[in-house]
């Protein structure tokens, strides 16, 4: 039987699988796709073609796949990704893990191999030492893999694939498609996706319980993750928090969630975290942990002498351990890291409803801890003028809180910052005093090199209202230089700004600091001398705009002329190589020094 599937004629008895997928998308509400064209994809490209939904083309499914990520990021809405076969689906395979430990909705599409060659070692199949099974590559990290095998499951997986990586804990998913069911004929069929979604909330004793258990307590504390994202649960948040007078305390994640200048916010915990918040956090006889997973940068690599001391863990002071409350949508992170006392699988925002509420019952009147307040206070105070002070500096290279502070003057409140990883992501968490309105996108759970640049197109264009800002080094942006015609192709008014220390600058000073040099973490030219490519240079030849900083006061005006053009542009500017302060604990400097967590040295760690 032949198809024709160029018309578009909803009467038709049948069509290819591919237009009835593109139909489905767009019942779904899906607006952009974005992905690489292959031999494997491109009857659903055809298909895309005469529907309203946008392609975003990109030169590499990496960028492809931070791209994806930064448009859910920004929109709420699912990332949609296609990608073609073999080495396509595994250039994505980053960027789709990146979404996948940072929570994040994507639904990766992948073009396979014919269904009736499998096996048999086709062009491009991931088939060697193994039977053909592309899907096993993202099987580890991703919520599910459905491989299809026939043209008419297609749209029913569809339909589980959208509804899993939205709902629960949100996450990515793979769709695998033998390219030959793309062009197989199908009947017209309705998969709609839920209506409404119901998510667990707290009972009501599970809450009141936890209510007690903060009222009572002398030292409490809110660590705060990145999975409470609507204002309905911020606010309950904060009538919690002010009305027991609670501290709070977010990971890196879940910056921008409480506003920076909140009086009862100590800021970041761990490797990167004040000594303040440290200490407040080590010494909190009861910890309410809400969806966050106690990551070991949030924690000091779990060392109880430095950040968190709960359940079963005794550090050499003698401090007496915490109790931790946990509450996360995903069961399998309660009890992870440290021993619970209360664990609740909840949705978060309804569990703090709850927990506000009963903790009004239990304790009517508001508690005061004014020595607390001023102690955060000028904690706080003395974090975010020091770091002030040092950007008034008029050295060049210029000192990156320099530039943060350019920034900072220079944005409007509610820009968003996208980061890559080393000074933009740490430097920022730590001491960028982020307006309330502001909003910060990072990637917390891979510390992914080469996330911002794409990952910021995809947020201009979920936020297309808004100014974005993707901070990078020159590493990061060195990995994803397509980020930059992919801003223009769109139109997109993105500002790269380039942190450019001519090095990987966090490995070289952590490489420093170790072992006496940064081998093989520095960019140097065949004379030794150090290097770095014109990045407005080649923003030129793309045809964005390029701002070369060559001096101290040359930056802020560059900045304000770009973000004022509203146009997509590339500032290069010149920074020295200085580490983020690190007032917490890493292990892995013990390990460079030959201590373990076995006995030479080193308590060992909690058991769980």
């Amino acid at each position: 039987m032949t198809v024709d599937v160029h018309p578009r004629d909803d009467s038709a008895v049948s069509v290819s699988a591919a237009e009835a997928l593109v139909r489905q998308l767009e019942g779904y509400g899906v607006e952009y796709v974005f992905g690489t064209c292959g031999h494997t994809n491109i009857a659903l490209l055809d298909a895309l073609s005469r529907s309203p939904i946008t392609f975003v083309i990109a030169r590499h499914e990496q960028a492809a796949a931070h791209a994806a990520d930064g448009y859910a990021r920004a929109s709420g809405r699912p990332g949609v990704l296609l990608v073609h076969v073999g080495p396509g689906m595994m250039n994505a395979v980053t960027g789709v893990a990146t979404a996948a430990l940072d929570s994040v909705p994507l639904v990766a599409i992948a073009g396979d191999v014919p269904s009736y060659y499998h096996g048999r070692h086709p062009h491009q199949e991931v088939n060697l030492h193994a039977d053909a099974d592309q899907t096993a590559v993202y099987r580890p990290f991703v919520k599910r893999a459905w491989h299809v095998h026939r043209a008419e499951d297609l749209a029913r997986f569809t339909e589980r694939a959208f509804w899993t990586a939205s709902s629960g804990r949100p996450g990515a998913v793979l769709l695998n498609v033998p390219m030959d069911l793309f062009s197989r004929p199908v009947a017209p069929a309705e998969h709609p996706l839920p209506a409404h979604e119901g998510v667990p909330a707290l009972p009501a004793d599970v809450a009141e319980r936890i209510a007690v258990r903060l009222a009572e307590a002398e030292r409490p504390l809110i660590y705060l993750g990145g999975g409470l994202r609507g204002e309905t649960g911020r606010r309950a948040l904060l009538a919690l928090a002010e009305h027991l007078d609670v501290p709070m305390v977010h990971s890196l994640m879940g910056k921008g969630t409480v506003p920076d200048d909140h009086p009862l916010l100590l800021g970041m915990p761990g490797f990167w975290g004040l000594r303040t918040t440290n200490d407040y956090a080590r010494t909190a006889d009861v910890v309410l942990a809400l969806a966050t997973r106690f990551a070991e940068t949030d924690a000091s690599s779990w060392d109880p002498r430095h950040t968190w001391n709960l359940g079963a863990a005794v550090p050499a002071d003698g401090a007496a351990p915490g109790r931790l409350i946990q509450i996360d949508i995903d069961p399998a992170e309660i009890g992870r890291n440290y021993p619970v006392e209360i664990g609740a699988v909840a949705d978060v925002t309804l569990a703090v409803q709850a927990v506000e509420e009963a903790v009004r019952a239990v304790r009517p009147e508001p508690v005061a801890r004014p020595e607390l307040r001023e102690r955060i206070r000028a904690a706080r105070s003395d974090l975010f003028a020091q770091s002030r002070e040092r950007g008034r500096g008029a050295d060049f290279p210029l000192r990156p809180e320099r530039i943060l502070a350019d920034l900072r003057e220079a944005l409007p409140a509610d820009a968003v910052l996208v980061t890559d990883v080393g000074w933009n992501k740490n430097g920022v968490a730590q001491c960028y005093e982020l307006p309330a309105e502001g909003r910060f996108i990072t990637p917390g759970g891979a510390s992914t090199m080469g996330f911002g640049p794409a990952a910021a197109v995809g947020v201009q264009i979920g936020a297309p209202g808004r100014v974005v800002v993707a901070l990078v080094g020159d590493g990061g942006m060195s990995a994803q230089l397509p980020a930059v015609p992919m801003a223009v192709e769109q139109g997109l008014p993105v500002v790269f700004v380039v942190m450019n220390n001519r090095a990987h600058g966090t490995i070289a000073d952590l490489q420093t600091a170790n072992f006496g040099a940064g081998y093989g973490c520095e960019f140097r030219d065949p004379d030794g001398r150090p290097y770095s490519p014109d990045f407005a240079a080649f923003a030129e030849a793309c045809g964005a705009d390029g701002h070369r900083i060559d001096a101290p006061e040359a930056l802020l005006p560059a900045l304000r002329a770009a973000v004022g053009a509203r146009r997509p542009a590339v500032l290069d500017v010149p920074m020295v190589n200085e580490p983020v302060p690190t007032p917490g604990h890493w292990n892995i400097n013990d390990i460079y020094q030959g201590v373990f967590p076995d006995g030479s040295g080193h308590p060992t760690l909690p058991a769980i």
